[in-house]
């Protein structure tokens, strides 16, 4: 077997129907995939967590598991791993420190809310993809039983544009949802 593709995150379950996804696990790392990989299983046993740590996961979450911690992990992995290696970022008179979730325009320090904050990061970790509402709500919400359908995003995205004079910088996708386009 050999990767082509190029993946941000492999989430992988260590009973497979054709197979050990720990045996997969250390092929994908033999073929030098790089890809943060976050291994499931409902063995609780220390020795099955250190196995596959060892084998090159990431990460290692125990079954039954709630969704919010599984998202939880998959946002520390992906912050980890990001193609956004550096902290810093320029867009046009726009400044941004993830580090130390700063934003600055011209020089002049932008105070946003965290909600606002991760919106912004949200929408450049995935520049030149439209989010919908729903994507967008669902990331900021992490309490997946109320997510509501209400303008809470539309309203975030409002306050983001009036705070940071950007119009330009968030698209609306009519019908759809948002952008960043770079």
């Amino acid at each position: 077997m050999s990767i082509k593709k190029k993946y941000d995150l492999i989430l992988l379950d260590w009973i497979l129907p054709d197979g050990n996804g720990i045996d997969l696990l250390i092929r994908l790392r033999l073929e030098k995939l790089q890809a943060p990989i976050l291994l499931f299983s409902s063995k609780k046993e220390i020795e099955d967590k250190v196995e596959a740590l060892d084998g090159g996961a990431d990460d290692y979450l125990e079954k039954p598991f709630s969704n919010i911690e599984l998202l939880a992990r998959i946002r520390a992995l992906l912050r980890r791993e990001s193609v956004q290696k550096q902290t810093h970022i320029q867009l046009g008179k726009l400044s941004i420190d993830f580090s130390s979730r700063s934003v600055q325009i011209r020089g002049v320090p932008v105070k946003l809310s965290a909600k606002e904050f991760e919106l912004l990061e949200f929408l450049i970790l995935n520049a030149n993809t439209v989010l919908t509402r729903y994507q967008i709500s669902e990331h900021l919400s992490r309490d997946f039983d109320h997510i509501a359908a209400s303008n809470i995003v539309d309203a975030h995205i409002k306050n983001l544009r009036k705070k940071l004079d950007a119009d330009e910088l968030i698209q609306t996708v009519r019908g759809v949802g948002y952008m960043i386009a770079q």
